[in-house]
């Protein structure tokens, strides 16, 4: 499924998407609970993508994969739901403009969790825009 674009076209969609869920979560969170909202959003995740699976022919049977490929995957998972529980709670009770942003400190996360984990060794301008990511969210975060 990679079609004709590249990591990075992938990457700037996904952030698109990523934006477009935040407006459209702030809209709808509005006299609902968060909890509640992050289990309808999760539910729709689970049908669009088992159809889009089903779809482009990919189904297999999921406890066929490796156990250490199930493992990853589940802990994935459950990183995942504590993230949009956390972020869903954090954009009922704040505005969108500063949520998103302090969410997006995952990526100097992610760096330095790849550096550990993953031997990952980024070059001194990946570390200069990383900090500069990280310095943003500071900014952002810093009450007035």
């Amino acid at each position: 499924m990679s079609g004709s674009m590249g990591w990075a076209g992938w990457a700037l969609a996904s952030a698109v998407f990523a934006a477009l869920t935040a407006i459209f979560a702030k809209i709808g969170l509005q006299g609902v609970d968060s909890d509640l909202a992050t289990l309808v959003r999760t539910a729709v995740i689970l049908v669009v993508l088992a159809l889009f699976v089903a779809w482009t022919g990919k189904w297999s049977n999921p406890l066929q994969l490796p156990p250490r490929t199930l493992l990853f995957l589940v802990l994935s998972a459950l990183a995942t739901g504590a993230s949009w529980v956390c972020y869903f709670r954090a954009l009922q009770l704040g505005d969108a403009s500063q949520v998103a942003p302090i969410d997006k400190f995952s990526v100097v996360l992610v760096a330095v969790f790849a550096v550990v984990v993953l031997g990952e060794r980024p070059s001194p301008r990946d570390w200069a825009g990383i900090g500069l990511v990280g310095a943003g969210v500071l900014l952002l975060a810093w009450r007035r």
